[in-house]
């Protein structure tokens, strides 16, 4: 928990963060229909690559919620974050759920995907990694919250409790989770997610093709993102991060999602003052550079390394 010195120093820019996702919400609207209606392909994917950055500004959002300082007051965050959530989409509930589970479990056994441990099925692991590379591992999420919404066991099966596939999938500690999350509150928050996305293929009249090659960019440019910044990184659940480096335009963004080691030592800090414990004297690499080697696969577990 944040202490009182540090919660009344950074306080929650309640205005600007509803401000900035009204924009960022609208921006996102806005690629969707030129992606829809543009003739061109060059326009299209100009606006499919709008859209991958907006829709990460919405997403950074939803995080902020996530951890309880999207706004002072909790109901008003947790409706901003529902509204968040459906231009993911998902259930903000079950986004709350897991994320919270990452943070505990961050860099230990269940969450070492960027390396091979002894009795790993490397199969398994590759094509798990490249399913993040390639943008493969957001498509898990809306599927998921739907799943759950319309057959709740399935997921439960789908654990593996208590075999090697559900510790190294991470599939045991985070589907778990759900068994004590409220399940009335998730449908209903996958089913607002759905009539977004109804209307607003209805309103803006969307084709196929324009939704899709939006939320294949966002896919791509989310995914690479969600490990990037742990890749690599020490084995401790809190140091086990970077803060990368990358353009300051994209940073803004990201709203300093990038910041990510200086996220996890400070989780309720607001993304604004995150550049404050962002320690000059601690590695930073760049964020290209970390994807890039990532490309390359898996690595072995460092005999070095000790896990903390």
């Amino acid at each position: 928990m944040t202490s009182a010195r540090e919660a009344a120093e950074t306080p929650i820019p309640a205005a600007l963060n509803v401000a900035l996702l009204a924009c960022a919400l609208s921006a996102g609207a806005g690629a969707l229909w030129l992606a829809s209606h543009a003739e061109g392909w060059p326009v299209r994917l100009l606006a499919a690559a709008v859209f991958s950055f907006v829709n990460n500004t919405v997403f950074s959002l939803l995080h902020e919620a996530t951890h309880g300082v999207l706004h002072p007051r909790r109901h008003v965050n947790d409706w901003l974050g529902r509204v968040a959530a459906t231009l993911f989409p998902t259930s903000f509930t079950m986004q709350r759920a897991f994320h919270l589970n990452h943070h505990r479990n961050n860099r230990t056994a269940l969450e070492q995907f960027d390396y091979f441990r002894p009795g790993d099925n490397r199969f398994l692991k590759r094509a798990q990694w490249y399913s993040i590379l390639s943008g493969l591992y957001w498509l898990f999420v809306p599927v998921g919250a739907v799943l759950f919404a319309l057959f709740p066991g399935l997921l439960h099966r789908l654990r593996g409790t208590g075999t090697r596939y559900g510790e190294q999938t991470g599939a045991d500690a985070y589907l778990g989770r759900l068994d004590a999350a409220p399940g009335g509150a998730i449908r209903g928050e996958v089913l607002i997610a759905v009539l977004v996305q109804a209307g607003l293929a209805v309103m803006l009249d969307l084709s196929v093709t324009g939704w899709g090659v939006c939320y294949a960019a966002f896919a791509v440019n989310w995914s690479a993102l969600q490990y990037a910044d742990h890749a690599w990184s020490p084995l401790h659940v809190r140091d086990g991060a970077w803060d990368l480096r990358v353009a300051a335009p994209v940073r803004w963004l990201f709203l300093n999602y990038h910041y990510h080691r200086a996220h996890h030592r400070h989780p309720h800090v607001p993304w604004l003052y995150l550049g404050r414990y962002v320690q000059p004297d601690i590695e930073r690499p760049s964020f290209l550079r970390i994807w890039l080697s990532m490309w390359r696969g898996p690595r072995p577990l460092p005999v070095s390394v000790e896990e903390r």
